[in-house]
């Protein structure tokens, strides 16, 4: 019941952050089960996987509907990034859980900048959208994105968006789009090669955890979505760039000596 109630919170925050900024809900979702659930972190990570999979699967549906998932994309970023994710998966079973936690903490950082510094996509979106984009470069993309997930369980929209916009020159909305659909089979892919690292160590997952999250991950990814038509985005992301600096220096903090 303890866990239960911890959840709430934490749930509801990933949820909020999908939907006010389109992005940052996964990168929440470990610290969420590693801190306030006290999983270990394999099968926090695999968790993870299974959350952002089915929230981005959820967010994916409005898209489909209206024709703005650009499926070219999917095949040439998406199915490598599918087998970047399993073999990031695979390779999770070579490392410790906390060398994942402290890799996971650099990516946090990397995202920060993301939203310290970010983008200017739109300006990118009409600069680009002319120029045609090399099919390997877009696959390689969705392989090094890929792996990253499969190590650490973000599904990367702060990454993926940006490369479908910059090198796939897609549109913003079928950027959002695509990135959904290409975050849920990455994620489920990485989600199926950890059954595997789990049965290992023995772990178990806690599927009414987990649905508690998926469950309240998508109430609150509807109202972030309401919420941030209210509040100026640059804002938003600002502040939740310092929250992940914050948040990345405490993990690194708390996983490095379990490292060396």
């Amino acid at each position: 019941m303890a866990a239960f109630v911890l959840a709430w919170p934490g749930a509801i925050a990933i949820g909020l952050s999908l939907g006010l900024l389109g992005s940052g809900g996964s990168i929440l979702t470990v610290p969420v089960l590693v801190y306030l659930l006290d999983q270990p972190e394999k099968l926090a990570i695999a968790g993870s996987l299974a959350i952002v999979g089915a929230i981005a699967a959820a967010g994916s549906l409005p898209y489909i509907r209206s024709g703005l998932v650009n499926w070219r994309a999917v095949v040439l970023f998406g199915a490598p990034g599918m087998v970047g994710t399993y073999l990031g998966a695979w390779l999770a079973v070579f490392v410790s859980g906390a060398f994942q936690l402290m890799l996971f903490a650099f990516v946090m950082l990397a995202a920060s900048i993301l939203m310290l510094r970010p983008i200017d996509l739109e300006k990118a979106e009409a600069g680009h959208a002319a120029v045609p984009r090399a099919i390997w470069k877009i696959s390689l993309d969705g392989l090094i994105v890929g792996v990253i997930t499969g190590l650490v369980g973000v599904g990367g929209g702060f990454l993926v968006v940006p490369a479908l916009v910059l090198l796939g020159g897609l549109s913003m909305r079928q950027a959002v789009g695509t990135s959904l659909v290409i975050i849920a089979l990455k994620s489920f892919s990485g989600f199926y090669k950890y059954q595997d690292v789990l049965a290992a160590q023995d772990l178990t997952l806690d599927w009414e955890i987990i649905a508690l999250v998926i469950a309240l991950g998508i109430v609150g990814s509807l109202a972030g979505n309401l919420i941030g038509n209210l509040i100026p985005q640059e804002k938003l992301k600002k502040g939740f760039g310092v929250f992940l600096i914050l948040m990345g220096g405490y993990i690194l903090f708390k996983s490095v000596p379990g490292v060396l």
